[in-house]
């Protein structure tokens, strides 16, 4: 053969021995954020398919890029499947950053660069107003309002992320590809925000293995529950799954109560409560729902709220303990629908007025948010819901919340089916939190119309609740803030916060 046939010979061969090589998949994917539970820290993880470095490369928006860098470590997670599959999930914690602040950054090693992406770091000030979007529900098919939270996100609208329950439908499918193939969707939103979880129904096969795997939530519970701060709120996420996957041990069970109260405990102490007055719960599986789709909530009474008779000993439910310290927000999921309750304990409305029946409410306040979109589609309700029930809606959507301060919480709901149109909205109004909040009465607010002149700004600037008309307000002495957010295609062009109509200090949101 001649030389000029020899090397013709060898280029046709190549391909068809590259395609026998296995590949080398060192490329960082399915990047996310997540708090670290420490003001001032970031946890970023991402997925690689053979070993590498853990490193971040950050800096400063507008400082010299990447002068800045931490090493973490990576953890070998084998799918349960058929195919055992690989993969390797890296965690790295940032630390030190500055309230508020904006960073650039990548992740991988030399092997393997993600794409630039940037965070701003949560503001731990007790006198901030984080803004959340929460949702449950969402999968990789039939995604309904993943577009939308995607450019939301992206626009700087939202500094956390609540997802409660129920990812991809299922991580586990087709030997965790279809776990992959999430991750990578959500990538556009949880590599720009904290992405905070808890475990669904969904997420319960081989012992919830990939969501404990795949997520980094603070504490040493695998994801499963845990509590942090943020502004002037107490946020606890609850795995309602402990109640009904009971061969996977009734440990979790109770360890989770004990846990659960303890943490209350903890946050109910006059110092803490003082300084993060609102506590919230998330947990997927609802106490309360008026779906019509033979669940728990509707066919018999909650496990979740009442516990259950058949373990040893029998196992106390969520509604009494919740109640008893002073629990003021319930964010659920699993009912593929949205619904508003009113103020509810023990099966009865406990609204704070006729009037305004969210001002002092009597009871904890519950959402149900499961309607984010996925391969099951929306469910259907009871057609003659309890008195709780106080607005419901079968629109593919998702929830909005700002904890504006100690004193007042905003909460709507967006339907993706009316192209992002605002279809309800609530103030949570509380002049006094914790149990003894529940056995008073208090008839002092009254409701503040904006003044002429924030009506001007607010016509010439788009903001984040559109709905927002009329302020509840404490009085002219108290102090309440609700933000304006202006947003356009730039990253660095942020929004300001402007005043209410009980005249509190106006300050300026800080630029990203």
């Amino acid at each position: 053969m001649s030389p000029v046939h020899a090397a013709c010979a060898l280029l046709f061969a190549a391909p068809l021995m590259v395609l026998g090589v296995p590949p080398i998949w060192t490329q960082p994917e399915q990047v996310h954020l997540s708090y670290g539970g420490v003001p001032g820290t970031m946890v970023v993880t991402w997925t690689t398919f053979n070993e590498t470095e853990s490193k971040v490369e950050y800096s400063l928006l507008g400082a010299r890029l990447f002068e800045m860098s931490a090493i973490g470590h990576a953890t070998l997670f084998v799918d349960s499947g058929t195919e055992k599959r690989k993969m390797f999930i890296h965690r790295v914690t940032l630390g030190d950053l500055k309230p508020a602040a904006s960073y650039v950054y990548h992740c991988g090693s030399e092997e393997g660069w993600s794409d630039v992406f940037f965070f701003t770091a949560l503001n731990d000030s007790t006198t901030s107003s984080p803004r959340f979007a929460f949702y449950g529900d969402l999968g990789n098919e039939n995604p309904q309002s993943l577009a939308r939270l995607q450019k939301e996100t992206q626009l700087g609208m939202y500094d956390v992320i609540l997802h409660i329950g129920d990812f991809a439908y299922d991580m586990h499918e087709d030997n965790a590809r279809i776990g992959d193939e999430f991750m990578r969707q959500i990538e556009s939103i949880a590599a720009y925000v904290p992405y905070m979880t808890c475990p669904g129904n969904h997420e319960a096969t081989y012992n919830f293995s990939n969501y404990r795997n795949r997520f980094s939530m603070p504490g040493q519970t695998e994801s499963l529950w845990y509590s942090w701060n943020l502004g002037s709120a107490h946020i606890i996420s609850i795995s309602t799954e402990v109640y009904f996957y009971l061969d996977f041990g009734q440990d979790l069970l109770f360890k989770q109560y004990e846990w659960l109260e303890k943490d209350l405990e903890e946050a109910n102490k006059p110092e803490n409560r003082a300084v993060r007055p609102w506590i919230i719960t998330m947990g997927h599986r609802p106490m309360y729902c008026s779906d019509d789709d033979q669940d728990d909530c509707t066919t018999f009474e909650s496990y979740v709220r009442l516990g259950r008779n058949d373990t040893k000993p029998p196992a106390p439910g969520l509604e009494d303990l919740f109640y008893r310290y002073g629990v003021d927000v319930e964010l659920w999921a699993h009912e593929h629908t949205y619904e508003r309750l009113w103020p509810v304990y023990g099966d009865k409305a406990f609204n704070g007025s006729r009037e305004q029946p969210y001002v002092n409410p009597k009871a904890p306040v519950h959402i149900i948010t499961g309607s984010a979109g996925c391969r099951e589609k929306t469910d259907k309700f009871n057609p003659n819901p309890k008195e709780w029930s106080a607005f419901r809606s079968t629109d593919y959507g998702y929830s909005r919340m700002q904890v504006v301060n100690g004193t007042h919480l905003y909460m709507e709901q967006v339907s993706d089916d009316q192209n992002g149109k605002v279809i309800d909205s609530i103030w949570v109004v509380k002049e006094k939190h914790g149990f003894s909040a529940w056995v008073q009465s208090h008839h002092f607010v009254h409701t503040g119309d904006l003044s002429s002149s924030e009506e001007k700004v607010r016509r010439g600037i788009w903001h984040l609740f559109p709905r927002v008309n009329k302020v509840p307000s404490l009085g002219t002495n108290a102090e309440i803030c609700y933000t304006s957010q202006r947003c356009t295609l730039s990253v660095e062009e942020r929004g300001s916060i402007f005043l209410s109509s009980c005249g509190c200090s106006c300050w300026q949101h800080s630029s990203s």
